[in-house]
């Protein structure tokens, strides 16, 4: 993502596997010559990578006994920053990485589609700390944050400077704690402090509304967590039995979650075909097909995906684009494009690695790249994307003079369809 853009604390697709021997125990072992030796052979480690664990041990012993501020040398923070470092340097920014073992339990809970906090979606624009959207019912909304605030503090200290995970983190607690967040309306520059009471509450994968004035449906997806593809068939069945003319699938600002949520979902527009195909670490390409049971296959569709629309959302954008069946507005995607599978350590924290690579149905990659717009249509920096939840009250003009330039552009796209893809999709390689 570009990070004059934005920047979003996302969460990836997950695919849980089996145990998995972390060779950093070594870290910890702090042993050396040919006791280490027989340790790393031990493991199964290739004796080409043995100089690089002596040099790690040896690094290791040389802190441990001759740094002078003892009480900063905690064998705990050492091994955390040993592990992210090891990830780090895969260049696999922003997907392959360590989690703690916090943060491992709260991934897993938010692909379950249950989450505990304050329930607010949060991006960086510049050097601000953006409220997106509070999640519907949550603790934040009942608060009353609203999208568009600048949060500038969190329990009286700044966040300026700070990165999203740090945020996060400070926004973050458990059930019946209370935190207080100071925000600032941009529109006014009035400041004023939430105090909010952190809750377990289940996320709404997916919410839809007619747009005011229209018979087009926008369908908003949060994230790919359990039961989304099933609340999504629901969603569309009713925009059928309404006279539905055309369906804005929303997919800005969603981290992904599911893999199969996410190959539902792409089916229930898909009559047949791949949706799309998966890279081993030997080259070996793996098709993964339609599943039956399409529900929406004719109704025009347009698409909408931002930096923010990452893993599971750029395989759905992907295949409906790659199948022409849709038309795709906004900005390019995140380019997260791999399955991570998350294998557990010791101590309940865990490595995501990027195991397979995705490709699209026309074997385009994803990863590191993205996925381009048919229809480029930058964002305002300063107007957060509409929620189905704001539009019920809208009137036609309110809708209109929104300043959400890729909702208004997916709409004439939709209104400008005979029946056919609108030129940018339909001359498309």
């Amino acid at each position: 993502m570009n990070s004059e853009s934005g920047q979003k604390l996302t969460l990836w697709s997950l695919r849980v596997r089996g145990r998995f021997v972390v060779a950093l125990a070594l870290v910890t072992a702090l042993t050396t010559g040919a006791a280490l030796e027989r340790w790393v052979l031990k493991l199964g480690i290739s004796g080409d990578a043995l100089d690089e664990f002596r040099l790690m041990a040896q690094a290791w012993e040389i802190i441990d006994l001759n740094y002078v501020d003892r009480a900063a040398v905690r064998p705990g923070a050492m091994t955390q920053a040993a592990i992210s470092g090891m990830t780090e340097a895969l260049g696999d920014t922003g997907h392959s990485i360590y989690l703690t073992a916090s943060q491992a339990r709260k991934a897993g809970s938010a692909v379950q589609g249950r989450l505990t906090g304050v329930g607010i979606e949060i991006h960086t624009l510049g050097r601000q700390t953006v409220v997106v959207a509070p999640i519907d019912g949550s603790p934040a909304q009942l608060a009353g944050v609203r999208p568009g605030d600048v949060i500038e503090q969190v329990d009286g200290r700044s966040v300026a400077g700070l990165s999203m995970h740090q945020i996060s983190a400070r926004i973050a607690g458990e059930a019946g704690q209370a935190v207080v967040l100071t925000v600032v309306n941009p529109q006014d520059g009035v400041g004023r402090e939430v105090k909010i009471v952190r809750a377990s509450m289940k996320l709404n994968n997916v919410s839809w509304q007619w747009l005011p004035g229209t018979r087009l449906a926008h369908v908003r997806i949060a994230i790919f967590s359990d039961g989304e593809s099933a609340d999504l068939r629901k969603a569309l069945v009713e925009i059928a039995q309404g006279a539905g003319e055309g369906v804005i699938l929303d997919l800005r600002n969603n981290p992904g979650g599911v893999l199969e949520e996410a190959v539902l979902t792409a089916s229930l527009f898909l009559k047949a075909g791949t949706v799309l195909w998966k890279k081993d670490a030997r080259g070996i390409i793996t098709p993964v097909p339609v599943r039956p049971g399409a529900v929406a296959g004719e109704i025009p569709l347009v698409v909408l995906i931002n930096g923010g629309s990452a893993s599971d959302s750029e395989i759905v954008a992907g295949a409906l684009r790659d199948s022409h069946r849709a038309t795709l507005v906004g900005e390019t995607t995140f380019g997260t494009g791999t399955v991570l599978s998350q294998f557990p350590l010791n101590d309940g924290s865990a490595l995501l690695l990027a195991v397979q690579e995705w490709l699209t149905p026309d074997k385009h990659s994803i990863w590191h790249r993205g996925i381009e717009p048919d229809v480029k249509t930058p964002a305002s920096v300063s107007i957060p994307p509409l929620r189905p939840a704001s539009e019920r009250e809208m009137t036609a003009e309110q809708l209109q003079s929104s300043g959400d330039a890729q909702l208004l552009k997916a709409m004439e796209v939709l209104t400008n369809r005979s029946g056919k893809l609108p030129a940018a999709a339909a001359n498309r390689p």
